[in-house]
């Protein structure tokens, strides 16, 4: 029998026109993110949107439904206009598990500065999804060092903002919190633990799930503001599940490439499951690509953001070729805007999107988590309910 199931496996393999995955080329860093500068290898025609293109490793092999295994799923939402945040809650809450409402900012005071999310926070009840309150140290279109590192040294304050979490999430009827504090000094590793160690027990206590966000590290000597001070081990242990940011090697400022190249996924998960249990890990993915204005130059034209649906319909209007590099697994093309100017598009599909489930599934995490809800895609949801059972409190 065994013997019968590798052959059958051999010949799905040889008729599945399959690409070996390559090792990822040389990494920069963006002012978030890692982001990786090669070029852009493997350039196929793209021969698939959810059926089955095996690689070596995995990567777009689709699970047939008996497989499917219950997972975690939230959804980061931005509720700046209220009808529109209804609206995306409406058409995402019923394949998640959470709705994480970004984001309550911290003052360096330990006020926080709140959101309109009423009418968002009764739309994610009406879907039976659980609402999470993120709290962040963002100020004035940054994660900003400096309130975090008041917060985590001034004890009025922490305290004060402890109690302010506390009181809203009772409040607004919030049932899970997030503590996403990004952009820390390096130095203040030990102190933004201290916090976590402070704040997390509080609110669980209270009868809550917390969870905490995390930059994608591959190593724990990883330094720099955007990872130095994130200490995956005690994040994994203190924290009841960590979200792992694992999107934005392309970004708005830097050169054209894909949002979550799956070998980049892979380094930070290869070492986040040494270090936090793989039942709290959950993975990020993007809802969304970028289109950048060529050639990129540094300090540039930033490249403009754009939902899957946006690009896959700005392709079929102009009978675009779309390609798929079988290496970053994620679809681009190329287009030639009204001003006789070259643009490159990465974007998510289908197949990409397969093979980041397929990584959920390979690895043995709790879920998958999504950056930002808003964005369309709406292939996505249909294919997360083939590949998992959602789970819903």
């Amino acid at each position: 029998m065994r013997r019968i199931h590798i052959i059958f496996l051999a010949t799905i393999f040889l008729l599945s026109g399959c690409a070996w995955n390559q090792k990822p080329g040389a990494q920069d860093k963006s002012p978030r993110q890692e982001t990786n500068q090669s070029a852009k290898p493997e350039a196929v025609p793209m021969k698939s949107k959810g059926r089955e293109v095996r690689t070596k490793r995995g990567e777009n092999t689709y699970r047939v439904k008996r497989d499917r295994k219950r997972i975690e799923t939230i959804g980061f939402l931005e509720p700046t206009d209220p009808r529109q945040a209804v609206s995306d809650v409406n058409e995402s809450a019923k394949n998640l598990t959470y709705v994480s409402f970004f984001s309550y900012r911290a003052k360096s005071n330990g006020d926080l500065i709140p959101l309109k999310d009423d009418a968002a926070l009764a739309a994610t009840r009406r879907n039976n999804a659980v609402p999470m309150l993120v709290i962040t140290n963002f100020a004035e279109g940054n994660f900003s060092p400096d309130i975090a590192h008041r917060i985590f040294t001034d004890r009025s304050a922490s305290k004060r903002l402890i109690n302010n979490v506390i009181r809203v999430m009772k409040q607004k009827g919030y049932r899970a919190l997030n503590v996403d504090f990004e952009h820390i000094r390096e130095a203040d590793r030990t102190l933004y633990n201290g916090f976590l160690e402070t704040i997390l027990p509080r609110v669980k206590k209270e009868g809550y799930l917390v969870s905490t966000a995390l930059a994608p590290k591959n190593s724990d000597t990883q330094a720099g503001p955007w990872h130095g001070a994130h200490d995956y081990a005690f994040h994994g242990k203190i924290a009841d599940f960590v979200i792992l940011m694992t999107y934005e090697w392309g970004w708005t400022g830097g050169p054209p490439m894909a949002v979550a190249p799956i070998p980049q996924v892979r380094n930070v998960l290869d070492y986040a499951v040494t270090k936090i249990p793989r039942k709290k890990i959950v993975m990020g993915a993007p809802l969304y690509g970028y289109d950048w204005t060529l050639p990129y130059r540094k300090g540039g034209p930033p490249a403009k953001r754009i939902s899957p649906k946006e690009a896959e319909d700005l392709a079929q209007q102009r009978s675009l070729k779309i390609q798929y590099n079988n290496r970053d697994q994620a679809p681009y093309f190329y287009y030639t805007d009204t001003n006789g100017k070259k643009h490159e598009v990465w974007f998510e599909n289908e197949q990409s999107a397969q093979a980041k489930f397929n990584l959920v599934k390979e690895y043995g995490l709790r879920g998958i988590s999504y950056w930002v809800l808003g964005e369309d895609f709406p292939s996505n949801w249909p294919l997360l309910k083939k590949n998992f059972i959602i789970r819903k409190f």
